[in-house]
């Protein structure tokens, strides 16, 4: 019983699926280090690079995450109130047909990423520490904010407007 019990919580360290919500690090703006360029395949079969110029909200998630799905609704309802703020999401250690599905299912309308790669390319600033995570870039493209755990709405819009200084749509 105790080995079973081990185990299952390894397993949960390893893969890094969090349900908690806590804005792990919010830059101040003097220290924020620039986003890595993303560009490249996406989950409906063609590209896309994020504009820089835009609070930008970069969502890490997989189809098997319970918190993920928690979460995807709030991303896709915030994503239609604010148009003004880009939204886009990074699928990491999924199976595509699945995350196929997962985004259909909850009607995701921003784009997403099938290149785990991306991920990697935070490291130096603000890395995806475990999924879901999500990371606010403000309009110079810099690394402003790391949540970790599913968001909330009050969480992203306290974030977004204190990074943008502009009033969010909730």
């Amino acid at each position: 019983m105790i080995k079973k019990v081990f185990i299952f919580f390894l397993a949960m360290v390893l893969t890094g699926c969090t349900t908690n919500s806590t804005p792990e690090k919010v830059i101040k703006e003097g220290s924020r280090k620039s986003a890595p360029e993303l560009f490249g395949a996406t989950l409906d079969g063609g590209t896309y690079k994020v504009e820089k110029g835009k609070v930008t909200v970069v969502n890490v998630w997989a189809s098997w995450c319970g918190p993920c799905r928690a979460e995807t609704p709030i991303l896709v309802d915030f994503a239609n109130k604010n148009p003004q703020i880009q939204i886009v999401g990074i699928v990491t250690r999924d199976n595509i047909s699945s995350a196929k599905a997962f985004a259909e299912k909850f009607n995701m309308n921003y784009p997403t990423f099938v290149d785990d790669a991306l991920i990697n390319k935070f490291q130096g600033s603000i890395p995806a520490n475990g999924i879901p995570t999500t990371l606010v870039l403000d309009k110079n493209y810099r690394v402003a904010a790391r949540i970790s755990g599913a968001t909330t709405v009050a969480l992203l819009k306290h974030i977004i407007e204190s990074v943008s200084g502009e009033k969010i749509n909730a």
